[in-house]
């Protein structure tokens, strides 16, 4: 990556995935649909892990049998994993409604029961506008690199 600059083509996939991390307390700007979709993968895959450590604490127990010391090393993991991973995964999708020239507020539609979470899903499916809006320059160009460092 020449000058430490990335471009939004010259990332990795594990640098996508862990770009939310970097960019921790950053409610401002615009993601890419790669960055979110990304994080969200690697979101899934700890989860997943953490909870097959916790099945592994509780494989072979008898009904009245409390879990083994794995599974709370699993849920003391997994518990962690989720607090820290809190503000990044809003602040990754309040960028994601930026990137679509929409207010982060529209991250709160999430909560209304049923079908909350699919109308947030639908809209980070959707492509963000086309060059610069009132949030910032579009990540997708290559000029507008430097949000990428």
């Amino acid at each position: 990556m020449p000058g430490g600059v990335a471009t939004c083509r010259g990332l990795f996939a594990m640098e996508w995935m862990i770009l939310p991390y970097k960019r921790y307390f950053d409610f401002s700007g615009r993601s890419h649909r790669k960055e979110y979709w990304m994080f969200t993968l690697l979101y899934v895959l700890v989860i997943l892990f953490f909870a097959g450590i916790m099945v592994g604490g509780v494989v072979g127990l008898e009904k009245n049998e409390t879990p083994g010391p794995l599974f709370w090393v699993g849920l003391g993991g997994l518990i962690l994993f989720l607090l820290v991973s809190l503000i990044p995964s809003i602040a990754v999708a309040v960028r994601r409604f930026h990137d679509q020239n929409q207010s982060g507020w529209l991250y709160l539609l999430g909560f209304i029961p049923s079908i909350g979470g699919l109308i947030v899903i639908v809209f980070m499916c959707l492509e963000g506008t086309k060059g610069e809006n009132r949030f910032g320059p579009d990540p997708m160009d290559p000029a507008s690199a430097d949000i990428f460092a």
